[in-house]
């Protein structure tokens, strides 16, 4: 299979508009002024992919975009075999595209990712994912959202070597499911979700890092260093090993069978991404507790919250938002500082698949796609 792509971006049309000094009158004014800011290259991309079946287990895909304002195109391969119970990929960039944890891009001169991890479909189950990850060259800022022109870059994109092992433990429980009988020769518009229910998950595990190169530097935090932490300056290795933990809980009401409001879905998930800087605060500091104190605040785990209503048919609304406690400021503790604004079509003669258009406000992202069997 051969695919073809076009980008239009949007957003840096919309700014072009409205940072040229020229104030038409007439329309056809208007229009010439569109025109002549719709020629400009750099609103355009162009990507190709292409994806061959090597068997049945196995398949190839190879992608290349270009852009205007890039000195030279983005190309991926990718491999991926499936054995019984294990997934393997194999992944090369060039360069490479990665994202930080404040909105900023990074371009990677050239990486490579190989990944193997179990597959279970369990609700009580063990998994593990071990993975080696090479970069080379220096990342450069690619875009900045955030203004900050003086950003470091993240040391995982540093050039180097690094192995990660994770291991978990998931567990899931149904807290409340319906037993009523769903309306008869009515399809759901989406298979899964298609049962209300009440249910609660956790997974506990832990990972463990061994880098060699510049990636092996780490950033200080504050009150220590998170997890277990072991550093060779002399040949630039390190290593580092962490547990973590995850809740979640979701609530739904309703079949999504009928024409109106027959589906609320909301769903709630703490995240501690380190267990061993979570303990040791929460130990060492209890007699501390108060709103003042910065270690408080370095124990609070990471929310994100989901509501997704149906409007009318097959098209709901959902938004998904991270949450925030900020203990300094007394008078609005909560934010919802990056919140993703979504509209769904369930495609109802595919079983469970919908096409989604979803906003991203602090990104100033817009991206429609289509999505396949998402619980």
């Amino acid at each position: 299979l051969v695919f073809l792509l076009g980008q239009f971006h949007l957003q840096r049309f919309v700014s072009s508009v409205k940072s040229s000094k020229e104030k038409p009158k007439e329309l056809s004014s208007w229009l010439k002024t569109f025109g002549r800011h719709l020629q400009q290259k750099s609103l355009y991309a162009l990507g190709i992919s292409s994806e061959f079946q090597l068997g049945v287990d196995d398949t190839l895909h190879f992608g290349l975009d270009a852009y205007e304002d890039t000195e030279k195109p983005r190309g991926k391969a990718v491999f991926h075999h499936k054995f019984p119970d294990h997934d393997l990929k194999v992944e090369a960039v060039y360069p490479g595209h990665f994202v930080d944890t404040t909105s900023n891009y990074w371009d990677v001169p050239f990486s490579v990712a190989v990944d193997l991890a179990s597959v279970t479909t369990s609700d009580s189950s063990t998994a593990y994912h071990l993975s080696a990850h090479y970069t080379s060259g220096s990342p450069k800022q690619f875009e900045n959202i955030q203004n900050q022109n003086d950003r470091v870059p993240p040391p995982t994109l540093l050039p180097g070597l690094a192995f990660k092992s994770v291991f978990s433990y998931r567990k899931k429980v149904d807290i409340w499911r319906s037993e009523a009988k769903k309306l008869k020769l009515v399809q759901p518009y989406d298979i899964f979700l298609s049962n209300p229910h009440v249910s609660a998950s956790g997974i506990i595990g832990a990972a463990a890092t061994t880098a060699f190169g510049d990636n092996s530097a780490r950033a200080q935090v504050e009150d220590g260093s998170p997890g277990f932490f072991l550093q060779a300056s002399g040949i630039k290795s390190s290593f580092l090993a962490d547990i973590f933990a995850s809740v979640s809980f979701t609530a739904q009401h309703g079949n999504f069978q009928r024409l109106f409001l027959d589906l609320t879905r909301f769903q709630a998930r703490l995240d501690f991404p380190s267990g061993f800087k979570f303990l040791s605060a929460a130990t060492g500091r209890t007699h501390l507790l108060n709103s003042q104190n910065p270690a408080i605040q370095t124990i609070l785990p990471n929310a994100t919250l989901s509501l997704q209503q149906q409007i009318v048919g097959p098209v709901s609304f959902r938004v998904d938002s991270g949450i925030t406690v900020d203990l300094k400021n007394p008078d609005r503790p909560i934010h919802a500082p990056e919140p993703v604004f979504a509209l769904e079509y369930a495609l109802k003669v595919l079983g469970s698949a919908k096409a989604v258009a979803w906003y991203f406000p602090k990104r100033q992202e817009f991206v429609a796609e289509l999505r396949f069997f998402e619980t």
